[in-house]
């Protein structure tokens, strides 16, 4: 008589195991019938669970979870359309180098090939944006790939990871147990390239700092500061990366962003060695790759990112590291490197920025967000976090606003709307006590407004800022620019957002003026609930430097 196999559990019981595991507290999903069982056995764990309204708001908060811990963010939606409708929050994760796993529900193993009900093959249909898809076919061994889908999710260039789960074999009995937690491996820079970067600093009349991308904490932030202090080099950080380095630290020189500041531009081409310090320098901090030679920079260039494929693949460095900017800074930290200082070169960029970022541009009408955003500076704590998705509003936050620890910020380096809205519910979902902000657009916070009522379900207090102009604004500044006086397709009516956020049961107002939004910012923290605060702004204030007049005047 053959005796029981011990610990057996269903599937579902064993991937929640293997959650449990590697660390996950919290997770985000819209519930499905494909995945009952992990539903199941969620309820009797002890992971926090957020129920969100859409699979796409979802995605994007399980993003912003692992933008803010560093660790894979964890999304659980269900087939079909439950898993294309996350499909934007892969791509975030993709092109923000974030790590993330989204879980997708997948139908009995004995149906596939006959386009059964919602039938997807989610290689194809993610092949591109994830760096791994998986199907777990065989119950036994989810542990084995749920391990390998947190490494690879967090391995050498971040990003997501899809993990198809069949309805049946989430059934199916295992005495399989789960890996012990991950645990990656980091290099450091050798003795020998440490000083080779001793050497090419002290010889650089002009160097610039560009920090970006992930693989960063607090610390590296503060290695970083102590580094730039005794290398004697401005920093300037990447486009949506602005919490890398202190904006009032005297060796900051601004953002290199859509909109940057044409000063810092100059600034940076006139640089004789760029040290590129965890980012890609993509499309839009490179000015539309203008802003360096390809491949062959006429700087010397030293590139350092913990993916080795992207060494080489558009800039070719002088000098590269294969390595997170924590590990290449710790080490440059233990190494004590010290340079010259570069008084007035340093001067210069850091009096291009306060000039630029100090004092509020004048726009058509009564509500203006440079100053709104400059007012914030003075009641928001250090370690508010702020929010958004796309559109032309974010160029006055990015801007006006100071990030000024590391974690502060949330914003999508894809440029995907309706990022904001979600991303502060993760925020304020893992940091309770936190301020949280969101800004959004009136057509950007539309993409995700359901997701209201998730903040409002939890509790969570979250503050709204919609800044609304009546159309989709980043679309409408092309469209005059290239097609003068011929709108199509970027007109909205919106509705009272003021009057939804109270039918939904949080904290609604309308702010007409700059002299209103203090006051209504101060009722809107003091009510304690998920609020929305409805800026109404002129339309033709559509950039920080110019009307919407102007731009079609050419």
């Amino acid at each position: 008589m053959s005796q029981a196999q011990p610990n057996l559990r269903t599937g579902g019981q064993a991937i929640v195991d293997c959650l449990v595991a590697q660390g996950v507290t919290d997770l985000f999903c819209v519930p499905g019938e494909s995945y009952l069982a992990v539903l199941d056995a969620l309820h009797d764990s002890k992971i926090a669970i957020t129920v969100c309204r859409q699979e796409g708001g979802a995605a994007m908060m399980a993003e912003a979870q692992g933008k803010l811990t560093g660790r894979p963010g964890i999304c659980f939606v269900t087939r079909g359309p439950g898993a294309t409708n996350a499909a934007a929050g892969v791509h975030i994760a993709k092109q923000d180098s974030t790590p993330m796993i989204l879980f997708v529900g997948q139908i009995d193993r004995n149906m596939r090939g006959r386009e059964a009900f919602q039938e997807l093959d989610y290689r194809a249909v993610f092949g591109s944006m994830a760096k791994w898809v998986v199907e777990i076919d065989q119950v036994d061994r989810i542990p084995e790939l749920i391990s390998r889908a947190f490494a690879v999710a967090c391995a050498g260039r971040p990003g997501p990871v899809v993990v198809a789960l069949p309805e049946d074999m989430l059934v199916e009995m295992t005495s399989a147990q789960p890996a012990r937690p991950m645990a990656l491996p980091d290099a450091s820079p050798s003795p020998a390239t440490l000083q080779e970067l001793a050497h090419l600093l002290a010889q650089a009349q002009r160097p610039l700092i560009i920090a970006g991308g992930s693989g960063w904490d607090a610390n590296a932030v503060q290695h970083l500061t102590d580094f730039a202090t005794k290398a004697g080099c401005p920093v300037t950080t990447l486009f949506r990366r602005q919490d890398r380095f202190p904006p009032d630290h005297p060796h900051y020189v601004g953002d290199l962003a859509v909109g940057a500041n044409p000063r810092l531009v100059a600034y940076a081409k006139s640089a004789d060695l760029i040290l590129l310090l965890g980012g890609r320098l993509s499309e839009l901090p490179s000015q539309s790759y203008t802003l360096f030679g390809i491949p062959q920079p006429d700087q010397t260039l030293i590139h350092i990112h913990p993916g080795p494929e992207e060494l080489g693949r558009v800039y070719r460095a002088d000098l590269a590291f294969a390595m997170t900017p924590r590990a290449f800074l710790q080490g440059v930290t233990d190494a004590n490197i010290t340079c010259s200082p570069r008084t007035d070169w340093v001067a210069q960029g850091r009096k291009d920025f306060t000039d630029w970022t100090d004092t509020p541009t004048q726009v058509p009408g009564g509500f203006n967000l440079g100053e709104v955003m400059v007012a914030l500076r003075d009641v928001l704590p250090a370690d508010a976090v702020l929010c958004n998705g796309a559109g032309n509003y974010a160029t006055w936050l990015h801007r006006f606003h100071r990030y000024r620890q590391f974690g502060t910020q949330l914003a999508p380096t894809s440029g995907s709307m309706g990022y904001g809205l979600p991303a502060a519910i993760a925020a304020q979902r893992l940091n309770p006590g936190r301020r949280v902000v969101a800004l959004a657009g009136d057509g950007c916070f539309m993409m995700t407004v359901q997701e209201f009522a998730t903040a409002v379900q939890y509790g969570l207090a979250v503050i709204v800022l919609v800044i609304d102009n009546g159309m989709y604004g980043t679309i409408r500044m092309h469209q005059e620019r290239e097609y003068p006086g011929r709108v199509t397709a970027t007109d909205l009516r919106n509705p009272d957002f003021a009057a939804m956020a109270r039918s939904f049961g949080g904290h609604g107002e309308t702010v007409t003026t700059t002299a209103d939004f203090l006051p209504a910012w101060h009722r809107a923290v003091a009510s304690g609930l998920p609020a929305i605060l409805h800026c109404l702004t002129d339309p033709e204030a559509l950039t920080p430097g110019r009307s919407l007049s102007q731009i079609r005047a050419g």
